[in-house]
């Protein structure tokens, strides 16, 4: 009688010496293991936008639709609008910088005054612009007849000019916080039936240097350097640069933009 050892079949069979029946070994294997079907993945919901009751409210001391539609463009929506009247005449020999940031200063300062009084508006942030146009130290403010916009673009005609807008904030602890901040636009050359025509638009009314850049004037310009918002009225980076600084959740606002996903 031969006597086998544990593990003496395995070898026999690896051998030759020991078969096993194919279709019971494979009657004999185990089933391999199917795959557990997964949860189709939870769809991802945004965020809603936070409450207008937990941001601090902000007013626009400032009346133009140029302005408010560029604070709207980022997101923007100021509470209250307080434009302000103050004396906007230019001392002799100011230079322009000077002079955007002393108005800029008194507007929101005189806003700041308005609203004091007011229960609702009383810690509010307020925020205040102004803008010129300067050919060299000449400065051309807001043209309101039609021969000072004449003037002007006659002047800017086939040169280089800049554009000077000051930014100012107080916040509601009364801190000020500035910016001043300067572009150079160089036009083409005007013939005068061109400013003839665009003078006829009325698109010059009220505009620094008698002309709107976001109108007929785009195609006035010929190459430009610095903040295009700028020249329109309000230097958008520099303005949510502050806001932000100085604790006004910008950023936050643009979740209101975004569609909130319901099941």
């Amino acid at each position: 009688m031969i006597s086998l050892k544990v593990g003496s079949l395995t070898a026999l069979s690896r051998l030759g010496f020991w078969r096993t029946d194919p279709q019971k070994a494979e009657q004999a294997r185990p089933e391999p293991k199917r795959a557990r079907a997964l949860p189709p993945p939870a769809r991802a919901q945004r965020p809603a936008a936070a409450p207008s009751a937990f941001r601090p409210k902000l007013v626009l001391a400032s009346a133009s639709p140029r302005r408010l539609g560029l604070l709207e463009q980022v997101g923007i929506t100021p509470d209250a609008l307080r434009p302000a009247t103050i004396d906007e005449s230019v001392t002799k020999g100011e230079v322009p910088r000077h002079i955007v940031r002393r108005l800029a200063r008194a507007k929101a300062e005189a806003a700041k005054k308005l609203i004091r009084a007011e229960k609702d508006y009383a810690k509010a942030f307020v925020l205040a612009a102004d803008t010129v146009v300067a050919v060299g130290r000449r400065v051309l403010g807001k043209a309101e007849l039609e021969h000072e916009a004449g003037d002007a673009l006659r002047m800017l005609r086939g040169r280089a000019h800049r554009v000077h807008t000051a930014v100012c904030l107080i916040t509601p602890d009364d801190r000020v916080r500035e910016r001043v901040v300067e572009t150079r636009v160089r036009f083409r050359n005007l013939s005068n039936e061109e400013i003839g025509n665009y003078l006829a638009s009325g698109e010059w009314k009220g505009k620094a240097g008698g002309y709107a850049i976001q109108g007929i004037a785009g195609s006035f310009v010929v190459k430009m350097v610095g903040s295009y918002t700028n020249v329109v009225g309000l230097p958008l980076t520099e303005v949510v640069s502050l806001l932000q600084g100085e604790g006004f959740p910008v950023s936050h606002l643009w979740l209101s933009k975004a569609e909130v996903e319901t099941e």
